[in-house]
Protein backbone atom coordinates (compact mmCIF):
# COMPACT_ATOMS: atom_id res chain seq x y z
CA UNK A 1 0.00 0.00 0.00
CA UNK A 2 0.97 3.58 -1.08
CA UNK A 3 2.43 5.67 1.42
CA UNK A 4 1.49 9.66 2.28
CA UNK A 5 4.22 11.26 -0.02
CA UNK A 6 5.34 15.35 -0.45
CA UNK A 7 8.00 13.79 -3.23
CA UNK A 8 7.22 15.41 -6.47
CA UNK A 9 4.77 13.72 -9.16
CA UNK A 10 6.73 12.73 -12.51
CA UNK A 11 5.54 14.88 -14.88
CA UNK A 12 2.41 15.54 -16.49
CA UNK A 13 3.21 14.81 -20.26
CA UNK A 14 4.08 11.16 -18.26
CA UNK A 15 0.75 10.77 -16.47
CA UNK A 16 -0.76 11.60 -19.30
CA UNK A 17 0.94 8.57 -21.42
CA UNK A 18 0.10 6.38 -18.73
CA UNK A 19 -3.79 7.25 -18.21
CA UNK A 20 -3.73 6.41 -22.34
CA UNK A 21 -1.98 3.49 -22.00
CA UNK A 22 -4.98 2.35 -19.17
CA UNK A 23 -7.32 2.90 -21.35
CA UNK A 24 -6.26 0.60 -23.39
CA UNK A 25 -5.95 -1.82 -20.91
CA UNK A 26 -2.12 -1.85 -19.63
CA UNK A 27 -1.90 -3.22 -16.31
CA UNK A 28 1.78 -2.45 -16.71
CA UNK A 29 0.93 1.56 -17.36
CA UNK A 30 -1.81 0.91 -14.25
CA UNK A 31 1.09 -0.35 -11.80
CA UNK A 32 3.11 2.98 -12.77
CA UNK A 33 0.46 5.19 -12.26
CA UNK A 34 -0.59 3.61 -9.28
CA UNK A 35 3.24 3.77 -8.10
CA UNK A 36 3.67 7.67 -8.98
CA UNK A 37 0.72 9.06 -7.52
CA UNK A 38 -1.24 6.39 -5.23
CA UNK A 39 0.66 8.29 -1.95
CA UNK A 40 -0.27 11.90 -3.17
CA UNK A 41 -3.88 10.73 -3.26
CA UNK A 42 -3.80 9.24 0.21
CA UNK A 43 -2.94 11.98 1.41
CA UNK A 44 -6.11 13.84 -0.26
CA UNK A 45 -8.04 11.18 0.92
CA UNK A 46 -6.59 11.54 4.54
CA UNK A 47 -6.91 15.26 4.40
CA UNK A 48 -11.25 14.35 4.44
CA UNK A 49 -11.30 10.94 6.16
CA UNK A 50 -8.69 10.40 8.88
CA UNK A 51 -9.62 7.16 9.35
CA UNK A 52 -6.33 5.17 7.46
CA UNK A 53 -8.14 1.89 7.24
CA UNK A 54 -10.99 3.45 5.55
CA UNK A 55 -8.76 6.00 3.25
CA UNK A 56 -6.36 2.77 2.19
CA UNK A 57 -9.96 1.46 1.07
CA UNK A 58 -10.85 4.59 -0.49
CA UNK A 59 -8.01 4.68 -2.68
CA UNK A 60 -8.79 1.14 -4.24
CA UNK A 61 -12.38 2.54 -5.34
CA UNK A 62 -10.51 5.67 -6.31
CA UNK A 63 -7.92 3.54 -8.67
CA UNK A 64 -11.03 1.14 -9.55
CA UNK A 65 -12.79 4.33 -11.03
CA UNK A 66 -9.37 5.38 -12.68
CA UNK A 67 -9.20 1.93 -14.33
CA UNK A 68 -12.66 2.43 -15.35
CA UNK A 69 -12.37 6.14 -16.44
CA UNK A 70 -9.13 6.73 -18.12
CA UNK A 71 -10.84 6.73 -21.60
CA UNK A 72 -12.91 9.48 -20.44
CA UNK A 73 -9.86 11.97 -19.62
CA UNK A 74 -9.40 14.78 -22.08
CA UNK A 75 -5.49 16.06 -21.78
CA UNK A 76 -7.33 19.46 -23.13
CA UNK A 77 -9.50 20.23 -20.49
CA UNK A 78 -7.89 19.18 -17.32
CA UNK A 79 -4.23 18.32 -16.10
CA UNK A 80 -4.05 14.41 -15.51
CA UNK A 81 -3.32 15.17 -11.79
CA UNK A 82 -5.56 17.17 -11.22
CA UNK A 83 -8.31 14.83 -12.82
CA UNK A 84 -7.26 12.19 -10.37
CA UNK A 85 -7.35 14.15 -7.73
CA UNK A 86 -10.83 15.57 -7.78
CA UNK A 87 -11.72 11.53 -8.17
CA UNK A 88 -10.21 10.78 -5.05
CA UNK A 89 -11.34 14.11 -3.31
CA UNK A 90 -14.96 13.19 -4.63
CA UNK A 91 -14.98 9.66 -3.44
CA UNK A 92 -13.54 10.43 0.35
CA UNK A 93 -16.86 13.33 0.18
CA UNK A 94 -19.14 10.93 -0.84
CA UNK A 95 -18.05 8.33 1.73
CA UNK A 96 -18.44 11.16 4.37
CA UNK A 97 -21.96 11.73 3.31
CA UNK A 98 -22.77 8.01 3.14
CA UNK A 99 -22.51 8.24 6.55
CA UNK A 100 -24.08 11.03 7.24
CA UNK A 101 -21.27 12.25 9.34
CA UNK A 102 -19.71 15.62 9.93
CA UNK A 103 -15.98 15.58 7.69
CA UNK A 104 -13.30 15.65 10.36
CA UNK A 105 -10.40 17.33 8.78
CA UNK A 106 -6.79 16.88 9.52
CA UNK A 107 -4.06 19.03 8.71
CA UNK A 108 -1.06 17.33 7.01
CA UNK A 109 1.25 20.37 7.57
CA UNK A 110 4.55 20.78 10.02
CA UNK A 111 5.13 22.40 13.07
CA UNK A 112 5.94 25.47 10.95
CA UNK A 113 2.13 26.22 10.53
CA UNK A 114 1.05 25.52 14.35
CA UNK A 115 -0.34 28.59 14.48
CA UNK A 116 -1.28 29.35 11.11
CA UNK A 117 -3.25 26.19 10.46
CA UNK A 118 -5.97 27.20 7.38
CA UNK A 119 -8.54 25.60 9.43
CA UNK A 120 -7.11 27.62 12.58
CA UNK A 121 -8.13 30.70 10.75
CA UNK A 122 -11.93 29.93 11.00
CA UNK A 123 -14.24 30.35 13.99
CA UNK A 124 -14.49 26.81 15.72
CA UNK A 125 -18.17 26.65 15.41
CA UNK A 126 -18.30 27.49 11.45
CA UNK A 127 -17.52 24.41 8.80
CA UNK A 128 -14.30 23.87 7.50
CA UNK A 129 -12.71 25.50 4.17
CA UNK A 130 -13.29 22.14 2.57
CA UNK A 131 -16.73 21.85 3.67
CA UNK A 132 -17.50 25.27 2.48
CA UNK A 133 -15.95 24.43 -1.05
CA UNK A 134 -17.87 20.57 -1.14
CA UNK A 135 -21.37 22.21 -0.24
CA UNK A 136 -21.26 25.50 -2.48
CA UNK A 137 -19.80 23.32 -5.51
CA UNK A 138 -23.45 21.53 -5.76
CA UNK A 139 -24.78 25.13 -6.41
CA UNK A 140 -21.75 26.59 -8.45
CA UNK A 141 -21.75 29.09 -6.15
CA UNK A 142 -17.61 28.49 -5.54
CA UNK A 143 -17.04 28.70 -8.85
CA UNK A 144 -18.64 32.68 -8.87
CA UNK A 145 -16.63 33.63 -5.55
CA UNK A 146 -13.43 32.23 -6.64
CA UNK A 147 -13.53 34.11 -10.00
CA UNK A 148 -14.03 37.50 -7.91
CA UNK A 149 -11.05 36.88 -5.92
CA UNK A 150 -7.35 37.87 -6.81
CA UNK A 151 -5.34 36.10 -9.43
CA UNK A 152 -2.69 34.73 -6.54
CA UNK A 153 -5.81 33.62 -4.32
CA UNK A 154 -7.39 31.95 -6.85
CA UNK A 155 -4.54 29.78 -8.05
CA UNK A 156 -3.78 28.95 -4.54
CA UNK A 157 -6.67 28.28 -3.25
CA UNK A 158 -7.19 25.48 -6.32
CA UNK A 159 -3.97 24.20 -5.78
CA UNK A 160 -4.54 23.64 -2.20
CA UNK A 161 -8.16 22.26 -2.28
CA UNK A 162 -8.36 20.51 -5.88
CA UNK A 163 -4.67 19.13 -6.20
CA UNK A 164 -4.15 18.74 -2.89
CA UNK A 165 -1.05 20.66 -1.78
CA UNK A 166 0.33 21.52 1.22
CA UNK A 167 1.73 25.04 2.35
CA UNK A 168 5.80 23.93 1.84
CA UNK A 169 4.49 22.66 -1.61
CA UNK A 170 2.60 25.29 -2.88
CA UNK A 171 5.66 27.95 -2.07
CA UNK A 172 7.49 25.47 -3.93
CA UNK A 173 5.05 25.62 -6.77
CA UNK A 174 4.86 29.02 -6.77
CA UNK A 175 8.18 30.51 -5.96
CA UNK A 176 7.18 32.52 -3.03
CA UNK A 177 8.01 32.45 1.03
CA UNK A 178 5.99 30.40 3.03
CA UNK A 179 4.58 33.36 4.79
CA UNK A 180 3.39 35.21 1.55
CA UNK A 181 1.86 31.77 0.59
CA UNK A 182 -0.27 31.70 3.75
CA UNK A 183 -1.62 35.30 3.58
CA UNK A 184 -2.88 34.19 0.14
CA UNK A 185 -4.43 31.22 1.54
CA UNK A 186 -5.91 32.90 4.47
CA UNK A 187 -7.46 36.43 3.03
CA UNK A 188 -8.69 34.16 -0.01
CA UNK A 189 -10.63 32.08 2.64
CA UNK A 190 -11.96 34.82 4.27
CA UNK A 191 -12.97 36.44 0.80
CA UNK A 192 -14.23 33.20 -0.24
CA UNK A 193 -16.22 32.47 3.28
CA UNK A 194 -18.01 36.16 2.91
CA UNK A 195 -18.87 35.72 -0.99
CA UNK A 196 -20.84 32.71 0.09
CA UNK A 197 -22.94 34.10 2.63
CA UNK A 198 -23.49 36.55 0.53
CA UNK A 199 -25.14 34.05 -2.32
CA UNK A 200 -26.58 32.09 0.35
CA UNK A 201 -24.95 29.11 -0.59
CA UNK A 202 -23.67 28.69 2.94
CA UNK A 203 -25.40 30.30 6.10
CA UNK A 204 -23.40 33.07 7.89
CA UNK A 205 -21.73 32.13 11.36
CA UNK A 206 -23.12 32.41 14.00
CA UNK A 207 -26.79 32.30 12.45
Amino acid sequence: MADVSDSAAPAQAQLAHWLARVALGDRAAFRSLYDAVGGRLLGVILRINRDRVQAEDLLQEVFVKIWGAAASFDAQRAQPLTWMTAIARNRAIDSLRRRQAEPAWVSTLGADAASDDLIDTLPSDGPGPQDLLARALEDGAVRTCLGGLRAEQQQSLALAFYDGLTHPELARHLGQPLGTVKSWLRRGLQALRSCLERTGAIEPTGA
